[in-house]
């Protein structure tokens, strides 16, 4: 099955590899090529040079390995199914810092927490025009004419620019509804001199996050309603403070990626806006939670969780990586 070698076109060498290394039986994918108009004669001596070929010997191997952890997944996602985490996300009041880490971030479960932003200024401070008083002049920098790029958020470097925040802020109140633009984690702004003012504002939710609010572990999102995050996952875990307008927030769990089609590394091949169930059918047996989150809540996800996040109005959230706990966050590490 060397390509200098085969009579098959390339494409389907690589179909006929992927086949066998899966499992599907050789007279099984001889049958496939035959109906697709390869010969007989070539059809069987493909799939029997293929059959042996020690790179499909390895692949089955490794996909025999995947099989077996895609099985325990599927145990945990029946566990998560019998135990009804499949239907709702919680909100939690008064929840105090020993349970929500030993139900929720040892549990790896997400969980809404209310009331512990009372003591916040920016809950009572923050708006466009607050923004505009106090930041004005600072330089941010912003994600900028994603509508004309689908895959934006893979060519992130594509897009960046820098404004100043009152242009930023002017752009935000005269758009509308829009996902052209938006204030998005992979930049430094938090971290600007520009922002004290901000950060002044937010208070670390006692016990659960680190009180020095070392501004490296955290991030501000800001943008217009209708700003989108497509379905991806965290490396770590995260906690997401909402302050101002609402966001639309839809999860799925870390064990069932092989449901969600991964892209990519962190990303999913599925629209979770408007799934298509002929190109993804797996998607449809995904335990997907929605809950809308609103100004004085917070959200945490777990590491490895999947989520897409669409803000239904100008939206400000604070997001902290930094919890009080002695071993630090526990990170994900993916392939290269």
């Amino acid at each position: 099955m060397h390509p200098g070698s085969s009579r098959l076109a390339p494409e389907w060498q690589q179909w006929l590899a992927e086949n066998l290394a899966q499992g599907a039986a050789p007279d099984e994918v001889a049958t496939a090529l035959l109906s697709a108009g390869v010969s007989e004669e070539v059809a069987r001596a493909e799939v029997a040079a293929a059959d042996q070929h020690p790179f499909v010997r390895a692949a089955r191997g490794i996909a025999r390995r995947y099989a077996r952890m895609e099985s325990l997944m599927d145990v945990y996602s029946e566990l998560h199914r019998q135990a009804g985490h499949h239907r709702t996300v919680e909100k939690r009041a008064g929840l105090s810092p020993e349970e929500f880490f030993t139900r929720y971030y040892f549990g790896h479960r997400p969980v809404v927490l209310q009331g512990l932003m009372e003591d916040w200024p920016a809950l009572r401070r923050w708006s466009l025009d607050y923004f505009r008083d106090t930041c004005g002049e600072a330089e941010v920098e912003i994600m900028s004419g994603r509508d004309s790029n689908p895959n934006h958020s893979f060519e992130h470097d594509r897009h960046r620019s820098t404004v100043r925040m009152a242009e930023f802020l002017r752009m935000i109140a005269e758009a509308g509804e829009t996902n052209d633009f938006y204030m998005v984690p992979r930049n430094d702004n938090w971290q600007r001199d520009g922002l004290r003012p901000l950060r002044e504002d937010v208070r670390a939710p006692r016990g659960i996050i680190d009180p020095s609010l070392d501004p490296p572990s955290m991030t501000l999102l800001l943008g217009p309603a209708g700003t989108l995050t497509p379905l991806h996952h965290d490396r770590m875990n995260v906690l997401l403070a909402q302050v101002l307008g609402r966001k639309h927030v839809k999860l799925i769990p870390s064990f069932q990626p092989h449901r969600v089609y991964p892209r990519d590394g962190t990303f999913s091949h599925v629209d979770a806006s408007n799934p298509d169930p002929s190109r993804h059918s797996a998607f449809q047996e995904a335990h997907m939670v929605e809950v809308v989150l609103e100004p004085g809540e917070l959200i945490f996800i777990p590491v490895g969780w999947w989520h897409w996040v669409r803000a239904l109005d100008v939206s400000a959230t604070v997001t902290f990586h930094h919890f009080q706990i002695p071993e630090g966050n526990t990170l994900m590490v993916l392939p290269p």
